[in-house]
């Protein structure tokens, strides 16, 4: 998935080492993040850099983050600089020397001033698409409450300064490693969903599309229709 026609997004963002396996490609990006369930978060606050991770939304060109209130990043985060990862580890790759040993695996990285989301549409909005990020569960849960959406911070990161990169195939062995008697190939990673399992208080039966997540690849198309 090479970067192709698509110009990096900025100087910052512009992907140096590795470069052949960087995309700047906005269907690339985005279907990383469509596939991707965690983004690790960094901002500087007070007491020095903090990196966490957290659900996330996509919405066009936006990101969108929540937590509670009292979220110390998330308050760090509002209306200052931010940078997000999410990345998708699809398998081990072993080469003869352990210094070309590697992982096959796409990431996105995203920086940007983020925003804290003020407007009441706009917030639930958000709060809709990360619910419904992984899969679709709004409509089938009791709405939040007014004092919930105000115990809930959203900031939004636009996907302005955004790259990617992703590593397919076997590994890259030396010329002078061809004859040397070690094993060399690919283990694949696959992470599936388990099935639903019932909570003691649940008064009804499993949502369809919470039943249909079993068996189904966590970092493939979990999304249904």
């Amino acid at each position: 998935m090479p970067a192709g026609d698509h110009a990096p997004h900025s100087p910052r963002t512009t992907v140096r080492r590795g470069a052949k396996r960087a995309t700047y490609d906005p269907a690339d990006i985005h279907g990383i993040l469509a596939d991707g369930i965690v983004a690790h978060v960094a901002v500087v606050t007070e007491d020095g850099p903090l990196v966490m991770p957290m659900v996330y939304g996509i919405a066009g060109d936006t990101m969108y983050l929540h937590g509670a209130l009292a979220n110390s990043l998330l308050r760090a985060g509002g209306d200052a600089e931010v940078c997000a990862t999410v990345t998708i580890v699809d398998g081990l790759v072993f080469a003869k020397t352990s210094f070309n040993h590697s992982m096959n695996y796409r990431s996105v990285v995203v920086r940007g001033r983020a925003r804290v989301v003020t407007d009441e549409g706009e917030h639930v909005a958000a709060l809709h698409t990360i619910t419904e990020h992984i899969v679709e569960t709004w409509d089938t849960t009791r709405p939040p409450s007014a004092a919930e959406l105000r115990a809930t911070r959203v900031i939004a990161l636009p996907l302005d300064e955004v790259s990617a990169k992703v590593r397919t195939g076997p590994a890259v062995n030396e010329a002078e490693d061809a004859d040397q008697p070690f094993w060399t190939g690919q283990v694949p990673i696959v992470t599936v969903f388990g099935a639903p399992i019932d909570n003691a208080d649940a008064s009804a039966g499993v949502p369809p599309r919470v039943a249909g997540l079993e068996g189904r690849d966590v970092h493939g198309d979990t999304r249904s229709s």
